[in-house]
């Protein structure tokens, strides 16, 4: 569902995201933004995943992360090339609709936009 160049992959990058970029808290999950100022090779906005044990057995978290990569998919376009986004999905996220993440996903971006004081 997201292209292999707008998926995070290194770890360091999760971290740096996590711990240097602005978090916004949903009820169903958190969402963590970051403008990157090294220009990587692959351009675009990069997008993670985090669906931890708490979410339950592993066929639900695949579920979740199938669901989050498909609601981050399309606001790809909205992101600057250099934006880093990782997405936690709190144990909730399990029982809600796709739309209901989606909007969650939407509102914690524009509010961590408008914090950090950038333009999209």
């Amino acid at each position: 569902m997201l292209s292999a160049r707008n998926r995070m992959r290194r770890s360091s990058e999760f971290d740096a995201t996590v711990r240097y970029g602005m978090r916004m808290v949903q009820p169903d999950v958190v969402v963590h933004v970051r403008r990157s100022r090294q220009h990587d090779d692959a351009p675009g906005p990069r997008v993670g995943l985090i669906v931890a044990k708490r979410v339950g057995c592993a066929v639900e978290r695949h579920r979740v992360a199938r669901r989050l990569r498909h609601v981050a998919r399309p606001m790809l376009d909205s992101l600057h090339p250099l934006d880093q986004v990782v997405i936690r999905a709190l144990p909730s996220s399990k029982h809600v609709s796709s739309a209901w993440l989606e909007q969650q996903l939407r509102t914690g971006l524009r509010r961590a936009f408008e914090l950090a004081g950038t333009e999209r």
